[in-house]
């Protein structure tokens, strides 16, 4: 399933690229009440100049329905997430690493900062998340799907909050 994601937030192209860089912003994401997501685990930060590699472990808490949970155990449903963030061109590329069903799901993508004229700037990503289990595979990766957009939209007001507190 491929998916687009767009983020409207508050704070300068360089500001956000940088935050979504840093452990801390998951580090504070991970004191939050977000839902269909856990909390956020920093696994590894490796900085090199304008490129920074982060790992970053999830676990989905949403909701699957009972056919999908019958051939897809939901607590199972771990990954890491791996980006490489470029500062330079305020744009990162992600893998997502599942710790189980490593043979039945694959997801990666991308994503951009674009500035706003309000003065804001678009978090637009890209991926393709693929799920491979007869009958229900398209619910699971709808309802992953699903999962990240809600998990996106709540996560807005913490990331404007997170990148103010560094100005």
């Amino acid at each position: 399933m491929i998916f687009t994601i767009a983020q409207h937030l508050q704070g300068s192209v360089d500001a956000l690229a940088q935050a979504y860089a840093n452990p801390d912003l998951y580090r504070y994401l991970a004191r939050q009440d977000l839902p269909t997501l856990s909390k956020p685990d920093v696994v590894s930060h490796t900085p090199n100049g304008d490129v920074v590699t982060l790992e970053i472990r999830y676990r989905f808490s949403g909701e699957l329905s009972s056919a999908a949970r019958a051939v897809i155990d939901p607590t199972k449903l771990t990954w890491v997430e791996r980006s490489v963030h470029d500062l330079s061109t305020a744009s990162t590329t992600f893998t997502m690493l599942p710790d189980h069903y490593a043979s039945r799901f694959r997801a990666s993508g991308s994503y951009r900062f674009e500035p706003r004229t309000d003065g804001g700037t678009t978090r637009r990503g890209e991926g393709n998340i693929r799920v491979t289990a007869l009958l229900v595979a398209g619910a699971v990766e709808g309802a992953i799907v699903s999962g990240l957009e809600e998990h996106l939209l709540r996560e807005v007001p913490i990331v404007n909050a997170f990148v103010a507190a560094q100005l």
